[in-house]
């Protein structure tokens, strides 16, 4: 078992190394105010056997966990996706995974919704087939917290004796984003946890020990430093390991990141919301600053949305051109789920869909002027993307409630020939957008401004009332109709087959 412990504080945040005391085998911490991310690397057989059984059907497995609360990102930890659970899975060539359902629900709970993969998972498709790490199937579940992973993982996982492992468990339930990591190559299994700032304290005061189960315990402090390109992000502070170095070595590299912030200088942030009234087909608007350039040329801006079942996207709706331009919208670059029209929720078996939308932002009033919207400067723009409701079960109550995850927004770019992404210590793949992309493409991800609220909005949706007033009306109208009209077919049938008798009479009284 290793692990990779790094610190990252900002540059301004200035580092006093008696703040870093290492002796022995521990790391004493003191007073560090930083982002921090925990990875663990497991060997599979190290694993418990109804882990390892349900991994060893698996050719990969990568889960994504990213909390519906908001918070900063700090480079390098920038990538994200829409809040909630991601499964993305290979199975094995001729393989059954029938185990992979029942462990998602014991170790994140019972309200992950998974039957089976065949059953539960949709299709994830891929537009780069040299972008050979995405998998290719897809699940996903809206997940407030990690409370049942931390559960498990202290009653099923760590020792009784093991307060370590018990509080590092319990920590997981203020992360930021969680990662899970698996492929039959490696044979090892990889967790990866990250915390924005310190969860209940200003600054993280630890004690970090090379225990018996570590083989390696690798610990970085360190903060951003100007890079030499654009497309680099560098790293300066210090780097030791527990149990090797007497003291923090300093450092300083490079690497080409897959993933940035967009620049404060071209508008950083966008909001979610639904129009009302909401009705059977909610449209989902996202507003952009009107300072949202690209960050370089050949930059296109897109939204990402993650779709639960009881809501679909009409891909004939948008492929008229005019009615794109419109809503500010470009094209649809993916759909993939559940995307019959006509389909009631009871009939669906999948999850949901995924869709990728390039947006189309106005050009600005210093530019040419279209027949569409123009961007207004100090201003901002909306984008605009029609979406459908599901027939629902009906209850007594007349409506429901449906959890759909805030869509992530980013500018995809090009990256320079022979720009290695792979040699990114901190990079992030498998993330359901980055798939649909050739393997040099650059991410500028804009930050959602929520405002503190949850990423997860709740919508309030209209469903058949059972017991209502309404639904008297309804079901004898409903009988009246069918009635009336049966009677007024039957009576067309009757007048056809006696014009036709009348027709036949005369005929023969004329011979």
């Amino acid at each position: 078992m290793r692990e990779r412990i790094t610190f990252l504080h900002r540059p301004d945040d200035a580092l006093d190394p008696k703040q870093l005391q290492l002796q022995n085998d521990t790391l004493h911490v003191t007073f560090l105010k930083a982002a921090r991310e925990d990875k663990l690397t497991v060997g599979l057989y190290e694993l418990p056997q109804e882990l390892w059984r349900a991994l060893k059907q698996c050719y990969e497995l990568h889960i994504r966990w990213i909390s519906p609360n908001p918070y900063l990102s700090v480079a390098p930890f920038v990538s994200t996706a829409s809040p909630g659970l991601h499964v993305f899975f290979t199975p094995q060539r001729d393989k059954s995974a029938d185990l992979l359902c029942p462990l998602l629900s014991k170790t994140f709970g019972a309200r992950v919704d998974c039957r089976t993969p065949e059953d539960t998972f949709i299709h994830l498709p891929v537009a780069s087939k040299r972008f050979a790490s995405s998998a290719a199937f897809q699940h996903y579940q809206p997940l407030p917290s990690l409370t049942d992973l931390a559960t498990y993982l202290h009653q099923r996982i760590c020792p009784e004796e093991d307060e370590s492992c018990r509080r590092r468990a319990a920590s997981l339930k203020s992360a930021d984003y969680l990662d899970i990591d698996y492929d039959t190559l490696s044979q090892s299994l990889v967790l990866s946890a990250f915390w924005h700032s310190p969860p209940l304290t200003e600054a993280w005061n630890e004690r970090i020990d090379k225990s018996k189960a570590s083989d390696k315990v690798e610990i970085g402090v360190l903060a951003s430093e100007k890079p030499a390109q654009p497309e680099e992000l560098s790293l300066a502070g210090f780097l030791a390991v527990v149990g090797e170095d007497s003291k923090p070595n300093p450092t300083l590299f490079s690497f080409p990141s897959r993933h940035h912030v967009a620049a404060s200088t071209s508008g950083t942030e966008y909001s979610t919301a639904f129009l009302e009234p909401i009705g059977l087909h909610p449209t989902l608007r996202l507003t952009l600053s009107s300072s949202t350039d690209p960050p370089t040329d050949g930059c296109a801006l897109h939204t990402y949305l993650t779709l639960p079942s009881s809501l679909f996207l009409d891909k004939y709706q948008l492929s008229s051109s005019n009615f794109l331009a419109s809503k500010n919208l470009h094209s649809i670059r993916s759909l993939a789920g559940e995307t019959d029209l006509e389909a009631p929720i009871w009939t669906v078996s999948k999850w949901g869909s995924t869709l990728l939308l390039e947006l189309a932002p106005p050009p600005s009033t210093s530019g040419l002027r279209s027949a569409g919207t123009v961007k207004e400067p100090g201003g901002s723009w909306h984008a605009d993307v029609p979406l459908h409701l599901r027939y629902l079960p009906p209850n007594r109550e007349g409506h429901a409630f449906v959890s759909v995850a805030w869509p992530i927004v980013f500018w995809a770019c090009p990256s320079d020939e022979g720009t290695k992404m792979s040699t990114n210590p901190f990079d992030r793949v498998n993330l359901g957008y980055d798939g649909l992309f050739g393997p040099r493409t650059m991410f500028y991800h804009l930050q959602p401004a929520s405002g503190g609220e949850s990423l997860l909005e709740e919508i309030l949706v209209p469903v058949l009332d059972m017991e209502g007033s309404k639904m008297k009306w309804v079901q004898s109208g409903t009988v009246t109709t069918v009635v009336l009209g049966f009677l007024w077919v039957c009576l067309k049938l009757l007048a056809v087959n006696r014009g036709s008798l009348g027709r036949k009479g005369g005929r023969w009284k004329g011979d």
